[in-house]
């Protein structure tokens, strides 16, 4: 029993990867957890308007951090600030009782408002007056489900081929990399888009999710989110040999994004450093953007500052990743400046140079 034991000791210690998965995912779990898992708000973002704007807006409790002060505006540009998604609450003065209009897209800092509204004020919710969980969720959920099947699903599929041995005959067929990796990943794109399709037509008909935004907007952010997904697939499985490796790099790259992306626990309520995390993280801007079509019918100059982080991850991310991908399929070449042949590729002889 003992030499058993010290066996499946050293057989762990070669498996480097497993046991980073063992000890770093529950020191992660307990991090993310620790900072991140709160649901309540602290502050809140509000806009004052109206005659007795700078009054009200001295008297209001630190809660609320007064963001704009205008005493020309009214009702109409309170509105527009929270379509915007400039601040989470507006607070409209005037010759009857204050009104404050709180954005219901942001549900937790929306319950936290109507917790702490100031004596005297009436609160108004916009553009999810009954706060359902579903409106909030299917939008933030349709991007979990393109991350999942766009990431997980085209890593295991390019492994398999890899541990089947096909992926190498790929490389001596007359095709470019660039046409494998098209073809690769293609048909994950259409899936995806299926998928994305799917779960938005059955939110909009079975959770009664409103759709207030630009059609266009919303296919340029699928789109663009999609590339991201596709390339984050194309990298986890060029760094796996195997389909359990590739799961458990899928694993350590979903949870952050579940986590932090502000699908569940709202951003504001986390710690600056876990925060900041969730700005990296590809699906806090896609979610961020579906709020503002979905829900709030934001303008389009409000949505472009999300899409072009988006974009500029799509561009990093794929590039680097069917980088990668190209070169796993180009046959290496010799250090004294030949190349291998394609028979020698094939034939997987380490005396020749075949073996990869």
């Amino acid at each position: 029993m003992k030499a058993m034991i010290m066996k499946e000791f050293r057989q762990m210690r070669r498996d480097r990867r497993t046991v980073g998965l063992m000890v770093g995912l529950p020191v992660m779990m307990l991090v993310i957890f620790g900072y991140a898992a709160r649901f309540d708000v602290t502050t809140l973002e509000i806009g004052v308007v109206g005659p007795q704007a700078e009054q009200i807006a001295a008297s209001l409790p630190d809660f609320f951090d007064v963001q704009q002060i205008d005493v020309q505006a009214g009702r109409a540009e309170a509105e527009d600030l929270l379509r915007n998604h400039e601040v989470s609450a507006a607070l409209v003065t005037g010759v009857t009782a204050p009104t404050m209009l709180i954005d219901g897209s942001e549900l937790f800092s929306a319950q936290s408002a109507l917790r702490r509204l100031p004596p005297g004020v009436q609160p108004e919710v916009l553009f999810n007056p009954e706060l359902e969980t579903s409106a909030v969720m299917v939008p933030a959920l349709i991007g979990l489900i393109m991350l999942f099947v766009g990431m997980v699903i085209t890593s295991l599929g390019v492994v398999r081929e890899r541990e089947q041995g096909t992926l190498e005959q790929l490389a001596v067929m007359p095709l470019r990399p660039m046409d494998v990796t098209i073809g690769k990943i293609a048909p994950y794109m259409l899936v995806s888009l299926f998928d994305m399709v799917l779960v938005t037509v059955i939110g909009l008909v079975l959770f009664d999710v409103p759709f207030r935004g630009s059609i266009p907007m919303f296919v340029l952010y699928v789109v663009v989110f999609l590339f991201v997904v596709l390339g984050m697939g194309v990298m986890v499985s060029t760094l796996s040999q195997s389909q359990g490796e590739a799961i458990q790099l899928a694993i350590m790259l979903l949870l952050p994004q579940i986590m932090l992306s502000g699908m569940i626990f709202p951003l504001e309520s986390m710690a600056v450093g876990i925060r900041w995390i969730g700005y990296l993280l590809p699906l806090t801007w896609f979610i961020e953007g579906m709020k503002g079509i979905f829900l709030r019918g934001s303008d389009v100059s409000t949505l472009l500052p999300p899409l072009g982080v988006l974009s500029v991850m799509a561009g990093v991310v794929f590039v680097v990743s069917v980088a990668r991908f190209r070169r796993d399929l180009t046959p290496r070449r010799l250090s004294v400046g030949g190349s291998w042949s394609a028979s020698e590729v094939e034939s997987g002889d380490p005396t020749t140079g075949g073996g990869r």
